[in-house]
């Protein structure tokens, strides 16, 4: 299917993703769409099957050739994409655009204008796409940059982070649900206890906080 245009399902994408399929890795693939290169980890793939209905229109460009996709990996993306602006979707309502900033075992450093910084878990991500060389996020000047670094010291794990973080007030996943937000009070064996506003105790299972903020 290489060369092809191709339709893609992932697990927690509301939307499908269209494109030429024009590389993949042993864990990621490569679409080409609209003159962004979209980067998807493989094991969030549903389905992928060739889009070529007659009324889909000719792509609108061709991936630069020069483009070096030799021995790619999800892992190498992420640390070339460090000082890039991108865009990342988790699932949800929304995506994050911003930076890299630093790259951990298991979850990465993410910097925002509009979301500040944000700790992401790397097996949840759907799919990162970079945004043209010399672009800023929401078209801010670069007065606004070099991104600021994290405020809280990092931890080699996203279990050793949390753990930091008890006694906190935290937001998990962007804020999109209201019992995900609150004091994290406590992380014992990947469960984690958060005090809501009212007081009330929600636990969460660690493998499922798609990303953490501090208000």
């Amino acid at each position: 299917m290489i060369g092809k245009r191709v339709e893609l399902e992932l697990s927690g994408c509301k939307t499908l993703l269209h494109g030429e399929f024009i590389d993949m890795g042993s864990d990621v693939l490569v679409l080409y769409s609209k003159s962004k290169y979209i980067y998807t980890p493989i094991h969030h793939l549903q389905h992928l099957r060739l889009y070529e209905e007659l009324d889909n229109p000719p792509m609108d460009s061709s991936p630069d050739s020069k483009l070096d996709l030799a021995n790619i990996s999800y892992r190498k993306i992420l640390m070339n994409s460090r000082g890039v602006f991108t865009e990342i979707y988790l699932g949800g309502s929304q995506s994050l655009h911003g930076y890299v900033t630093s790259i951990m075992n298991d979850y990465f450093v993410y910097h925002s204008p509009m979301h500040q910084t944000v700790y992401i878990p790397v097996n949840h991500v759907k799919y990162l796409i970079p945004y043209p060389p010399n672009t800023t996020p929401y078209s801010l000047d670069q007065k606004h940059f070099p991104v600021q670094p994290s405020v809280v010291a990092l931890s080699r794990t996203m279990d050793q982070l949390l753990k930091k973080l008890e006694g906190q007030l935290v937001v998990f996943d962007l804020g999109e649900h209201p019992n995900k937000k609150g004091l994290l009070k406590s992380v014992d064996e990947n469960i984690v206890q958060l005090v809501l506003a009212g007081g009330n105790d929600n636990y969460l299972h660690m493998d499922h906080i798609k990303s953490i903020q501090l208000p």
